[in-house]
C-alpha cells in the first residue's frame, strides 16, 4: 500500500533543506516532497516583481492530487493560494508559523526589516538568525546551516520574493473563508513575527481550520522543535483524512 504524500514548502531565504529534521521523523509514515520555490535553492532567480500567484502556480505542478500541502511563512501563503485557487488538488492544508491579516503595526515592522534586506542583506540575515533561533537551543551547525542558504541568496531575487511574503497576506485576507479543506494552523508560543494571535485570525478565518500553538517555539518550528511539529502534522491528518 502506498503512503499518503507530503508537499513541504518552506520559508522566504530558504530552501528544501530546512525541513530534513522534521522529514526524517515523517518520511516513515508519509512520502515527503520538499521542492524549492521559485527563486530559492537551486531555482534559477526570481524576477522582480514576482507575484504570489506565479509561485503557487509554478509549484503547482509538484503537489500530486490528494496530497496533504504543508507550507511554512511564505510556503504557508504559498499554500494558502494553492488551495485556494486550485480547488481539489489538496487533501488538507497546514499552514506553519503563517502570517495572517497583519494589524498596521505588524505591516509596518514587516516592511521595516524590508527596508533593512534592501540597503544591507548582510544585517537582514543576521536578524532574521537571531529573530529564528537566540535562546531556542538549536545547535550551531544548524544554525550556521540556515545562515549559509540565506547568505547564497541572489540579493534582488530575495527581495521580490520577500516583497510577496510582505504583502501578500492582505491579498489573501478576503479570499480565506474560500478555503474549505481541512485545515490546521501552527505555530510557535514564542514567534515574534508569526505570532500566536496570527494563527488564532487564520483558524477563524478559515471555515475548517483548527489550531495548535506549540509552547517554547519561534517561528523556526520545525527545526527547533520537530517532534512537536510531526505529532501535531500526524494527528491532525490522521484524525481528518484517515491515514
Amino acid at each position: 500500500m502506498s503512503k499518503p504524500t507530503l508537499v513541504l514548502l518552506h520559508g522566504v531565504g530558504l530552501d528544501h533543506t530546512m525541513w530534513e529534521p522534521a522529514a526524517v521523523l515523517l518520511s516513515d509514515r508519509f512520502t515527503v516532497l520538499t521542492p524549492d520555490l521559485p527563486g530559492h535553492g537551486t531555482r534559477p532567480p526570481a524576477r522582480d516583481g514576482i507575484t504570489l500567484a506565479e509561485l503557487a502556480d509554478d509549484i503547482a505542478a509538484t503537489v500530486p492530487p490528494g496530497a496533504h500541502l504543508v507550507g511554512f511563512s511564505l510556503g504557508a501563503l504559498v499554500a494558502q493560494h494553492l488551495a485556494l485557487h486550485h480547488p481539489g488538488r489538496a487533501a488538507t492544508l497546514t499552514s506553519v508559523s503563517s502570517v495572517c491579516r497583519r494589524t498596521p503595526q505588524e505591516r509596518a515592522a514587516v516592511l521595516a526589516r524590508l527596508r533593512t534586506a534592501e540597503t544591507d542583506v548582510g544585517a537582514s540575515a543576521a536578524a532574521s538568525l537571531e529573530r529564528w533561533y537566540a535562546g531556542t537551543g538549536v545547535g550551531p551547525e544548524r544554525v550556521a546551516r540556515t545562515e549559509a542558504v540565506l547568505r547564497a541568496n541572489d540579493p534582488g531575487s530575495f527581495l521580490a520574493c520577500y516583497r510577496v511574503f510582505a504583502t501578500a497576506d492582505a491579498e489573501l485576507a478576503p479570499r480565506l473563508g474560500e478555503i474549505t479543506l481541512p485545515a490546521l494552523a501552527v505555530t510557535g508560543e514564542d514567534d515574534p513575527g508569526s505570532t500566536p494571535a496570527m494563527t488564532h485570525r487564520l483558524a477563524a478565518a478559515l471555515p475548517d481550520c483548527r489550531a495548535v500553538i506549540v509552547p517554547r517555539a519561534r517561528h523556526m518550528l520545525p527545526v527547533q522543535r520537530p517532534r512537536a511539529f510531526a505529532d501535531a502534522l500526524t494527528h491532525f491528518i490522521g484524525e481528518r483524512a484517515h491515514v
